[in-house]
């Protein structure tokens, strides 16, 4: 019966260093790498250009990578288009606004005018924040007018996968047209005796790497990028095979000729910026 009435064991919270450390290292502050862990501050990040110590490329926006890119404000956005959700596929409508919201685009592209280093081009980026960088009838409608704009006055385009996805499974057949509907202006461009410039990064899959991203005179890739049309784990499960190394990343695509060169970020603005001199009328 004394047991009763004995005091309770008396207990003494210690803080983890994982707790202090998440004090140590505030959200709005430092970014974790999500290849070395290493806490890097966020100021530092972006005078890296988001590249971190390791060399890992952490994913940009649309109006990063076109800041990074583009020549101060040389950069004219063609006239807004918006989904009209053609199956209304139920949430697609909600989700396209929280989208659009979060980024500031009308739809996973941004395209335009723009100039690098003073050669006037169409650019556009695609943007994986709006909805996995997914390509519905916006953004081929968009890509489509890119090319064809090119074509009418004789100018280069450079596209940038952004983290580009599939076709946008919400639209449905509509989506999946898109990818003919690219690659033949892709086609009339490169028949007008023009320059595409292709460039991956990370993910470039799916229905945008089956049909425009892949159809590049030159075809550049960030270090790291994951390339391909189904992912790594989706084509084990399907053929029932080992996988080599590396296997769809932009090393292993540079490897096996599916790639021109890869190019860190601090390096793209000035290798675009010396293609375009060499491919530009009266320079050889």
């Amino acid at each position: 019966m004394l047991n009763v009435f004995r005091s309770k064991p008396k207990y003494v919270t210690v803080k983890s260093r994982e707790t202090e450390q998440r004090k140590e290292f505030p959200d709005n502050l430092w970014t974790r790498c999500d290849h070395c862990a290493q806490m890097i501050y966020n100021k530092e990040l972006e005078k890296e250009m988001h590249v971190c110590r390791c060399g890992h490329h952490f994913r940009l926006s649309a109006m990063q990578r076109l800041n990074m890119i583009a020549d101060a404000e040389s950069l004219v956005p063609f006239e807004a288009l918006y989904s009209l959700d053609p199956l209304s596929f139920p949430g697609y409508g909600e989700r396209i606004a929280k989208a659009q919201e979060a980024t500031g685009l009308d739809d996973a592209i941004w395209i335009g005018r723009a100039e690098v280093q003073g050669y006037p081009v169409v650019l556009g980026v695609i943007d994986f924040s709006f909805i996995g960088g997914s390509m519905g009838s916006v953004v081929g409608e968009q890509l489509t007018r890119g090319f064809e704009l090119a074509v009418k006055e004789r100018l280069p385009v450079i596209v940038f996968s952004g983290g580009g996805g599939g076709a946008r499974m919400h639209e449905g057949i509509f989506s999946l047209m898109q990818m003919a509907k690219t690659a033949q202006a892709v086609g009339r461009h490169s028949r007008a005796g023009l320059l595409f410039i292709s460039v991956l990064t990370h993910p470039t899959m799916g229905g945008i790497y089956a049909s425009f991203a892949s159809l590049g005179d030159i075809i550049l890739a960030e270090p790291g990028a994951l390339i391909g049309f189904a992912g790594p784990r989706i084509v084990e499960e399907t053929t029932r095979q080992k996988l080599p190394p590396g296997f769809q990343t932009a090393e292993f695509a540079l490897e096996h000729g599916m790639i021109d060169k890869l190019v860190k970020r601090t390096e793209m603005r000035s290798t675009i910026a010396r293609l375009l001199k060499y491919h530009s009328r009266g320079d050889a």
